[in-house]
């Protein structure tokens, strides 16, 4: 049993402090077929075998089908509404409102929507465009209203969104602590076409699926704690440039959600040759590939059509939304134990301290039954002294009641302390949430 005391306002202070923890997330988890998960959700239909896709990959930290392994970030492909990606490969729009594409692309719809549900969850207006620098310069036509960008290199039209899972980002990223090295150049594709030629000579597996290993760049939100700024919802943002050249701006960061919007016209050399197989709802007519594939800038393996095939706009149009993840997940980051991103998240503990206090006077006799033999003698003072020892407790636990009286918690002591009329006590109690 133990005996009470009330607690004054002052007893009790509010307080918050902050721990960070270093990410890093290595090439092989994101480049490695175990550790990164398919969700194929997607299926084409009408034409052809058909085609299945998911609408984004999930990397692990290791084998994704072992129950120890834990979810690091999200890889999704996005395509602006207004982009010419789009508005130049659409063949137009049906009576229910729904653009239309032809057979030669993929998924054009979904990669629109990925889009408009970020902007949406970001920004608020699933119409609206992620820019970088994200204040972009624009203008506004008097006649007809519309807005458009002053430089239109600035809107982000492919973009790559990197999400990342709560248990690494926590309750947000820590600013200046972000970097991720990604290999801009693509594999060289030496048996490309050559200028003023049409023609690609044989190249078994192209550039789409070769691991590249020269061109790498850092990207990075250096210089973010010098300005803040703060989207509608998504909370603060700062922009992602590339570290040897700061006035290159090729993303965006917003901290709290923990996410990363990359440029991939930035990021990548888009105008480059891509040649390979992908997916497609109409197989090709070479013996040596699957149904349901196609071949991409390369006549020679098969693909007659669209010789000197770019990455962009190329790729994000005939492409499946796996097909372009695999390619960036598989050949941008590399594959080794190196670090590929690494950032410093931010875990806010807000915490209530309470001051349990002892005066000299209090909290020496214990309501303990045990604490009185039979007769009513104090059992800590010996028989014969009780005019000469003084009494005395030991404190083993602190604990709080409601204003009702009902216990709320019990903070155990290490070890016991001695409580008499020559001590003074206080105890703090910290609780965290």
């Amino acid at each position: 049993m133990s005996t009470k005391k009330a607690l004054s306002p002052s007893d009790i202070k509010e307080g918050r402090s902050f721990l960070n923890q270093l990410v890093d997330v290595v090439q092989q988890d994101i480049s490695g077929s175990s550790t990164r998960r398919k969700y194929q959700v997607f299926v084409t239909g009408g034409v052809g075998p058909g085609v299945t896709s998911s609408l984004f990959q999930t990397v692990f930290d290791q084998d994704h089908s072992l129950q120890t392994s834990n979810q690091i970030l999200d890889f999704a492909i996005g395509l602006y509404s207004g982009s010419q990606t789009v508005t130049g490969s659409s063949t137009g729009i049906d009576t229910s409102g729904k653009t239309l594409f032809p057979s030669q692309s993929l998924m054009m719809r979904e990669k629109v929507n990925i889009y408009k549900q970020f902007a949406q969850l970001i920004k608020g207006d699933s119409t609206a465009q992620f820019t970088a620098p994200y204040f972009a310069e624009s203008t506004t036509n008097k006649d007809t209203g519309i807005t458009s960008l002053t430089n239109q290199s600035d809107g982000i039209d492919e973009a790559l969104f990197v999400c990342f899972k709560r248990l690494f980002s926590r309750d947000r990223i820590k600013k200046e602590t972000f970097a991720m090295k990604f290999f801009q150049s693509a594999s060289h594709d030496v048996h490309g076409a050559k200028p003023g030629s049409d023609v690609v000579p044989n190249h078994r597996h192209g550039n789409i699926n070769v691991t590249s290993v020269s061109g790498s760049k850092i990207y990075s939100d250096v210089g973010a704690s010098t300005y803040s700024m703060f989207a509608p919802i998504g909370g603060e943002v700062a922009e992602l440039v590339d570290s040897a050249d700061t006035s290159r701006k090729v993303g965006l960061l917003f901290y709290e959600p923990g996410i990363a919007i990359l440029d991939l016209k930035k990021v990548i050399s888009g105008t480059q040759h891509v040649t390979g197989v992908i997916s497609a709802m109409q197989g090709t007519s070479a013996a040596d590939y699957a149904a349901g594939q196609t071949v991409i800038g390369s006549p020679a393996l098969g693909g007659s059509s669209n010789p000197r095939a770019r990455f962009i706009p190329d790729l994000m149009v005939s492409g499946s939304i796996d097909d372009i993840v695999d390619h960036i997940a598989t050949c941008r980051f590399g594959s080794s134990t190196n670090t590929a991103i690494t950032f410093q998240n931010v875990t806010e503990i807000h915490s209530t301290l309470i001051f349990c206090r002892a005066t000299a006077d209090e909290f020496n006799l214990s309501a303990n039954p045990t604490y009185r033999d039979s007769t009513g003698r104090l059992m800590v003072i010996d028989p014969g002294e009780e005019g000469i020892q003084k009494p005395f407790t030991f404190a083993t636990s602190v604990c709080l009641y409601n204003m009702k009286g009902e216990l709320m918690a019990v903070a155990k002591l290490s070890r016991p302390v001695e409580k008499n009329d020559e001590k003074d006590l206080t105890f703090r109690v910290r609780l965290d949430f």
